[in-house]
């Protein structure tokens, strides 16, 4: 599938990273499987849930899971089981050769930064295992704000970092909530088609 990056240039560009920079939503949905079987979840996690809430934290989607299905799993629990199978797994992952080149193309000329939705050490995992982390400088995560996506803290933060004006960045994002987030903070967003299919 071709993604249409834009001809203009902006002043700076913000690129998400799970299913953006690295095709590791395939690798989170796996670890995702492997820790709720490991905690005893009897109900139903298909792929179709899983991708529907892109972005979203990992603890906000058990509380999810637990309402929807009358299941007890302990939030904060699930989400260090489900983060250190990743990390175990994390070497399965690959870069999103499309995007890259892209943004190997725009760095040359503009600065750029990540605003990820993980947590930062995973982040930098992600990047450090796909060759990527050369290229950024600037990591945004949820830690470094008060509200992740869809409010748009995060990436008012990495335009503030950048020195970049906000209405002048563009977002790259695979995920709705993402979108949201860059279009409340008043930034052009180029949504990233999901892998599955390509």
């Amino acid at each position: 599938m071709q993604i249409d990056f834009p001809l203009e240039l902006y002043s700076g560009y913000i690129f998400d990273c799970d299913g953006t920079l690295v095709d590791s939503m395939p690798t989170h949905y796996k670890a995702w499987k492997i820790a709720l079987e490991t905690l005893g979840f009897k109900g139903d996690f298909s792929e179709d849930f899983f991708y529907g809430l892109g972005g979203a934290k990992t603890t906000d989607v058990v509380q999810m899971l637990n309402e929807q299905t009358g299941s007890f799993l302990d939030a904060d629990i699930f989400a260090d089981e489900k983060e250190a199978v990743y990390l175990d797994i994390i070497s399965e992952i690959e870069p999103i050769d499309e995007v890259v080149c892209f943004v190997q193309k725009v760095a040359q000329e503009r600065p750029v930064s990540v605003a990820s939705g993980g947590l930062r050490h995973v982040v930098e995992r992600a990047l450090a295992v796909t060759g990527l982390a050369d290229l950024f400088e600037i990591i945004v995560t949820p830690e470094d704000v008060k509200e992740g996506k869809p409010a748009p803290e995060m990436f008012l933060l990495a335009a503030e970092k950048m020195k970049i004006a906000a209405d002048d960045c563009l977002v790259l994002e695979d995920a709705e909530l993402g979108r949201q987030a860059a279009v409340a903070a008043g930034m052009k967003c180029l949504m990233i088609p999901e892998r599955r299919g390509w």
